[in-house]
């Protein structure tokens, strides 16, 4: 078995099992532990990481469980994804204070676990771990190693809504989101606080100003969060021209990479 399909092969079988144990095991884990420590966000951040223990190994197992954080890509600048990440995402901080109310009855723990502990525990598992491990340490190109991740990261927001052309909208939204992230991952040198934080505030800033109870949203909330990801593209390749860096994702490495 070659490096490449090894790799594959882990992955995909790591993902499911955490999958299958989401969907039977862990189902009540969240209240199980709560009556123990009494406190939801802390549950839910303990089940949202036991749910990843098959991806942990996974990852080990296709490392030989050394360097753990920098295959991730968790090595890289905070302090650098935290700035470059709040300037790009100020056209919907500032585009939805002045079109939507704040929203006065959020609370720390709906901050917590709909905006950080989201942020991270998706990134991680789809990014740094199911899209990140295939496309770094493989020979597959961008796109086939992005659109297994993408499907499952929007079919996982689904539950959203029951409205079916609202469903179509979350799905290719999200959809698209899970491609601007893996992008950006891998264009900042694989800084995986960069994908986190951008996704973080673009949450926090939805959920401060009750933009729309769903992922689609509506007009002025995605006229805003097109701007904002016009932002982060524009200044991602603004970046790198200005310092002669080379975009890590082109033609060579779009579907297949040779070297």
């Amino acid at each position: 078995m070659s490096k490449s399909l090894k790799i594959i092969v882990i992955i995909i079988i790591t993902f499911s099992i955490s999958v299958i144990l989401r969907e039977t095991v862990f189902t009540d884990l969240s209240k199980k532990i709560n009556l123990y420590i009494n406190n939801n966000t802390i549950s839910y951040f303990i089940k949202s990481i036991a749910i990843g223990i098959p991806l942990f190994l996974g990852v080990g197992l296709i490392h030989n469980f050394k360097n753990f954080h920098i295959n991730l890509g968790l090595n890289k600048s905070i302090l650098k994804a935290v700035f470059l990440s709040f300037i790009c995402t100020l056209p919907m901080l500032i585009g939805y204070a002045i079109f939507f109310n704040f929203n006065s009855n959020i609370t720390i723990n709906q901050i917590l676990t709909g905006a950080v502990i989201a942020a991270f525990i998706e990134e991680l598992y789809f990014r740094g771990i199911l899209f990140g491990q295939i496309y770094r340490f493989t020979k597959i190109g961008f796109l086939p190693a992005i659109i297994f991740g993408a499907i499952i990261f929007a079919a996982a927001h689904l539950s959203q809504s029951q409205d079916l052309p609202i469903l179509i909208g979350v799905f290719i939204t999200t959809f698209l989101g899970a491609i601007l992230f893996a992008w950006v991952y891998v264009e900042w040198n694989y800084n995986l606080w960069v994908s986190i934080f951008l996704h973080l505030f673009m949450n926090l800033f939805w959920l401060l100003f009750s933009v729309a109870s769903n992922a689609y949203g509506n007009l002025y909330a995605n006229i805003f969060r097109i701007l904002t990801i016009l932002f982060i593209i524009g200044f991602t390749i603004f970046y790198k021209r200005k310092n002669n860096l080379k975009f890590n994702i082109n033609k060579k490495t779009l579907l297949y990479k040779s070297n």
